[in-house]
């Protein structure tokens, strides 16, 4: 192997999220892959994406993702659903960099999940609007058939930790209420931010739609995909004696963001570092 394929191994993976969603991904990749280091971008001042015209939407990403490429990163990982609606075709040709998304491997998860075909996606209202979910969705399977709900509340309910109680059940419920009555069987959750909130949707999609609903996260199905892309390129980080690193930068707000960091990553966050893009 050449010295500069070892260096392109040893280079850390690129996250990035408008906010703290995205550490669903990072959590999801590290139980993955747990020999990676992971440079993770949070654009808390401009959260949330999810009610933004799509032309932003890809300014803000090239944005963060031209900061982890001076960051040294082999590839990318969009991990947000917005982004990934909207941006990554062009990351890639702005970028001479690998970019992976998590919209193509939540629709696969979603697929397997189904029995009825008719599978709900909880987003944010750029996400339902760009129609990411149904094309792929339609190319895995032409007898699958999606329902978009915007659920653009459940964004500041995450990234404020208001987790439980009658504000987030009321929300989660108004927003399932169609998605029941079009007879879905599974509900994605099409925002990273979503799973903070994964408790309250499952409660109610149950009592709405029934016992055997099926809620799926795409950051697992992600953390696999980028574990089948390294590996087929020959950029997995080999066994390592140290510990992997998670470096957090943030756009703003460092100390709040790494209060919420610890619960999700799992542990705790190591440091947050803000930065200016």
């Amino acid at each position: 192997m050449s010295d500069r394929n070892d260096r392109s191994n040893r280079a850390p993976l690129g996250v990035f999220d408008s906010g703290l969603g995205g550490l669903t991904v990072v959590r999801a990749i590290r139980e993955a892959l747990p020999d990676e280091d992971i440079v993770y971008l949070g654009d808390t001042a401009r959260v949330p994406y999810g009610t933004k015209g799509a032309a932003t939407v890809v300014k803000y990403a090239l944005g963060c993702a031209r900061h982890l490429v001076g960051r040294g990163v082999k590839a990318i990982v969009i991990a947000c659903n917005t982004v990934s609606a909207v941006a990554p075709d062009r990351l890639r040709i702005e970028l001479d960099l690998p970019v992976l998304g998590v919209i193509e491997p939540g629709a696969r998860a979603a697929v397997e999940a189904t029995r009825s075909g008719r599978i709900g996606v909880l987003a944010t209202a750029a996400t339902v609007a760009s129609g990411a979910y149904p094309r792929a969705v339609s190319a895995i399977s032409t007898r699958a058939e999606t329902i978009g709900q915007a659920a653009p509340l459940l964004v500041p309910l995450a990234e404020e930790g208001w987790l439980d109680g009658e504000v987030p059940r009321l929300a989660v419920r108004r927003y399932l209420e169609p998605l029941a009555a079009a007879r879905v069987d599974v509900v994605v959750l099409g925002c990273t931010h979503y799973p903070l909130l994964r408790a309250v949707i499952e409660r109610e999609a149950r009592d709405l739609i029934g016992p055997d609903v099926r809620i799926v996260d795409s950051a697992h199905a992600t953390a696999s995909d980028v574990r089948a892309f390294l590996d087929a390129r020959g950029l997995l980080q080999g066994a390592r004696t140290t510990k992997a690193r998670v470096d957090l930068l943030v756009t703003d707000m460092p100390k709040a963001f790494a209060d919420v960091a610890s619960r999700f990553l799992g542990g705790a966050a190591e440091s947050v570092e803000q930065i200016d893009l």
